[in-house]
């Protein structure tokens, strides 16, 4: 019996030491970062990278730790239900006193596990909170973000060196933090989704302290008061009726005229001598006519057709592709009322483009604030008016004009069957 404890006591030595010497070997030294204007703009291309205004809007985030500890936040209320085991608990995070739980040690418990358990969803996001200190350090000579959290949070002092690709995405960071005796203690940022919201988040992290692995469990992110923001706005167009409308005409400026066959999806599109019957699922199809006569295919006709159609069609039915995908919703106050902004992650002509659509008191859109990447226009002002109800059913717009007073005039616009 005592040579077995002896030999236990043995392994429980060896483990002890081959776990101290393994500290000591992958141990790192904080590094020294450089703050001011450079490490500033590097957060502020981090926090565009990560679309950081759609996370400011997102309402509702969804995950869970480690199948442990599970959340549903509802972060336009301040307000996060946290369940573990049996237990469930009410955070309020603007006002800790007014949470809802059974114990004040179990809502203590709750915020514990949040404080720790979001950071590793939305870590990202965080690096212009209050109390943060921003610096630049080169890793392999590239430039990394070196962040420390001077206070808030669970364990203020912690510091962690955001790694980022090309396109100042993070895919990784390293850790000195209280609960990690080890620094410099790398975690993966990379299994992303994208969420309803419009955000990515993260769905597992890879740490290299003996490869432990983080799940998140199943990560959502979603605005479900911006899509009934968004459906209010279809029943104010007559939404239904565009969905059922076979035909549409109109022209754009009096420069370029357009017969739409929904149904079939093909576009005749004139403009000056040229006419092209536009296949856009299949340009192959599309058929070239100059002065009215049938001429070989032109590829260079057919693309300038299609990108004149999605321009111009944008114009005429943007309000009734709200729910299009690739197409993400969540609200912002203009002038002290509800406005819908909308970003199209792909599709069209211009994918990344978003436009804020500014709504009277029946939900109809009146303006919209358009932040166009191609045209440089960041939240420029055009109107939504002469809407007419065609003999379809649905409505669309005969006019816009910007502020300073230049018109885009659509035609005759017609819908029909």
């Amino acid at each position: 019996m005592k040579k077995i404890l002896k030999i236990i006591g043995l392994l429980i030595t060896v483990t002890i030491l081959a776990t101290v010497l393994y500290c000591f070997a992958k141990n790192e030294s904080l590094p020294s970062g450089t703050p001011g204007k450079e490490a500033e703009e590097l957060a502020e291309k981090m926090m565009s990278a990560i679309n950081k205004r759609a996370f400011d809007s997102t309402e509702i985030l969804e995950w869970s730790f480690r199948g442990k500890h599970h959340y549903v936040w509802k972060k336009q209320q301040g307000l996060v239900d946290v369940s573990w085991d049996s237990i469930s608990v009410t955070v309020n995070l603007n006002d800790y006193s007014k949470s809802i739980g059974t114990s004040s040690e179990l809502i203590e418990t709750a915020i514990n596990f949040f404080n720790n358990d979001s950071f590793w969803l939305i870590a990202p996001y965080k690096v212009f909170d209050d109390g943060v200190e921003r610096s630049i350090v080169k890793v392999n000579n590239k430039d990394a973000l070196l962040i420390k959290y001077t206070s808030g949070g669970t364990t203020p002092g912690d510091s962690y060196l955001w790694i980022l690709d090309e396109n100042y995405v993070p895919v990784s960071f390293k850790m000195w933090t209280q609960i990690i005796p080890i620094g410099g203690v790398s975690a993966t940022w990379n299994d992303f989704i994208t969420s309803g919201s419009g955000i990515k988040l993260p769905t597992s992290h890879t740490l290299s302290l003996f490869g432990i692995k983080i799940d998140m469990g199943e990560v959502k992110a979603y605005n479900p008061n911006a899509d009934k923001l968004a459906h209010n706005m279809l029943k104010a167009i007559k939404h239904e009726a565009y969905k059922n409308t076979g035909y549409i005409d109109w022209s754009f400026k009096g420069k370029r005229f357009y017969k739409w066959d929904k149904i079939q999806h093909i576009v005749e599109v004139k403009w000056n001598d040229a006419k092209v019957l536009l296949h856009p699922n299949d340009l192959t199809k599309s058929t070239v006519y100059l002065n009215d006569k049938e001429v070989s295919y032109n590829d260079n006709l057919v693309k300038r057709a299609l990108r004149f159609f999605n321009n111009d069609s944008f114009w005429l039915v943007a309000p009734h592709k709200l729910f299009e995908p690739g197409i993400y919703r969540s609200i912002r106050i203009v002038d002290g009322k509800e406005a819908l902004h909308v970003k199209y992650s792909k599709g069209g002509t211009t994918p990344g483009d978003s436009y804020t659509w500014l709504l009277d008191k029946n939900y109809m859109p009146t303006h919209y604030q358009m932040y166009v990447q191609a045209m440089k226009k960041k939240g420029t002002t055009v109107t939504w008016e002469n809407w007419i109800q065609t003999t379809s059913g649905t409505l669309l717009p005969k006019n816009h004009r910007y502020l300073s007073g230049k018109e885009i005039n659509m035609g005759l616009v017609k819908g029909y069957n």
